[in-house]
């Protein structure tokens, strides 16, 4: 019999409700929340409490459609209630400039906004629930078979490392690498994980080794300076990371630090792959020079742990993302398939 493994939900849909879980509070609290109004989602995610580039295009999706059920109230016209409702997407759609799958879902929704073929503001909503419910639905199969091919790069008793949460809270489904995890978990692989704090906001610390413990899969934390201190002495096998935008050469945009481990990688002679859904291929970017970082609040780095770290008056640096070049990817797996250089999506 396989384990049975906990899988927690970032984002739900339910009986016509959203609901997340509140990510800043974890591992202390297991907080589920319901978004009742549009600025509740924005600052939801503007927080970082739904994270997760999959997790924020579901999140969004649906916050769109609870934000057009308050404006139908209001007795627009169907012409000004579509006005309306692009005015709400470009504000989701602002959020996060970097993770592409938000892009992608707003995308959607816009088709929907501009199809035509609505004559009623009722329509018009049933027609954006059903679109993120499809959004919803399509990231669980997803999740599926990323964890299912991530699984065919994993051997027994693999000792892996990984950056940043890409599980089950970043995504609608198991998630994309940790899913891999996951899978090879089901498969009693035996595997071991090194899961780097990543810091500022220790996404690693705080919800992979949350996530991972949950699931009884050997898990050792580690802060990101050990990274390459572990390759060496604990002879890892393979690094698998997730992304938050692909460009069409491969070179791939993920937590500020991923770059670092790549480079180690490659150092070691350690295979390196990106896990990650194709909404993450950005098709209209050619190369990852291309791809807009998001710099974030300074104050979470001059902080830690709610105490000042350093002088408050210090300038400082807070990319949220950094770009690996894909000559330092051996693979990206989508749910295409395995793909290598020279990637063709």
């Amino acid at each position: 019999m396989s384990p049975t493994i906990e899988i927690p939900s970032g984002v739900e849909w339910a009986n016509g409700r959203l609901y997340f879980i509140d990510q800043t509070r974890i591992p202390l609290e297991f907080i589920r929340k319901e978004v009742t109004t549009l600025d509740i989602a924005e600052e939801a995610i503007l927080s970082l409490k739904v994270r997760g580039a999959p997790a924020i295009a579901t999140f969004a999706s649906f916050a769109l459609v609870l934000a057009l059920r308050e404006q139908a109230g209001k007795q627009l016209t169907l012409n000004a209630f579509l006005e309306e409702g692009i005015r709400v997407l470009e504000r989701l759609l602002s959020t996060r400039p970097t993770a592409v799958n938000l892009s992608h879902a707003m995308r959607r929704m816009r088709n929907v906004f501009e199809s035509g073929t609505v004559s009623s503001v009722e329509q018009l909503i049933d027609q954006i629930q059903r679109e993120a419910e499809h959004i919803e639905s399509e990231d669980k199969d997803l999740c599926a078979t990323l964890g299912r091919l991530g699984n065919d790069l994993i051997g027994h008793r693999a000792r892996i490392m990984t950056h940043c949460n890409t599980g089950a809270l970043a995504t609608a489904g198991i998630g994309t690498a940790i899913g891999a995890f996951y899978t090879a978990h089901r498969d009693r692989k035996d595997i071991s994980v090194f899961a780097c704090e990543t810091r500022p906001l220790l996404q690693g610390s705080r919800l992979t080794a949350w996530e991972l413990d949950r699931a009884g899969i050997r898990t050792t934390l580690i802060t990101d300076n050990m990274a390459a201190h572990i390759m060496k002495e604990e002879k890892i096998d393979l690094v698998m990371v997730g992304a938050d935008r692909i460009a069409r050469n491969g070179d791939t945009a993920n937590k500020i630090g991923t770059l670092g481990l790549a480079i180690l990688a490659k150092h070691y002679g350690i295979p390196f792959y990106v896990v990650a859904p194709s909404t993450s291929v950005d098709s209209t970017l050619p190369r990852g020079s291309e791809i807009e970082i998001e710099e974030r609040n300074p104050d979470e780095v001059r902080r830690f742990a709610g105490a000042q770290a350093s002088p408050p008056q210090i300038p400082v640096r807070n990319p949220a993302f950094d770009v690996t070049p894909s000559e330092l990817i051996t693979a990206i797996v989508t749910e295409r398939g395995i793909h290598r250089a020279p990637y063709s999506f």
